[in-house]
């Protein structure tokens, strides 16, 4: 199955409005890393996207909920964040919650997501 189709399978369970902003976020983080091996991970309900398919090599992840979309960040404790997206409490981890299929044009994220994937490369 190709992975677009395996994405739209695993979306299908959402509302319409979380699964555009998906498909929005999902657009964003492959244009900021063409070369992402994308995951999708039902039990863990996430689409990971990374250079490798290990944890270690994890750089995001697209977690649906019900009436919002979170990018997360494995490495976002120690991502700059001028703008105060990040949210979460976790010893590495960050998300950005994202409300509406316009909060991914937000200039800021863009700028979160491709500094964390020039970390990534190092």
């Amino acid at each position: 199955m190709e992975m677009s189709e395996q994405f739209d399978d695993f979306m299908a369970v959402y509302t319409p409005e979380v699964r555009d902003i998906a498909r929005n976020v999902r657009l964003l983080i492959l244009s900021a890393m063409p070369a992402a091996i994308e995951q999708v991970d039902p039990p863990s309900k996430i689409i990971g996207y990374g250079f490798d398919r290990t944890y270690a090599g994890l750089v995001c992840a697209i977690a649906p909920f019900t009436a919002h979309v979170n990018l997360m960040f494995s490495q976002g404790v120690e991502l700059p964040d001028p703008a105060g997206l990040l949210e979460g409490t976790g010893k590495r981890a960050r998300h950005v919650k994202l409300k509406a299929p316009a909060d991914v044009d937000n200039p800021a994220l863009r700028l979160l997501l491709e500094t964390a994937v020039a970390w990534a490369k190092h």
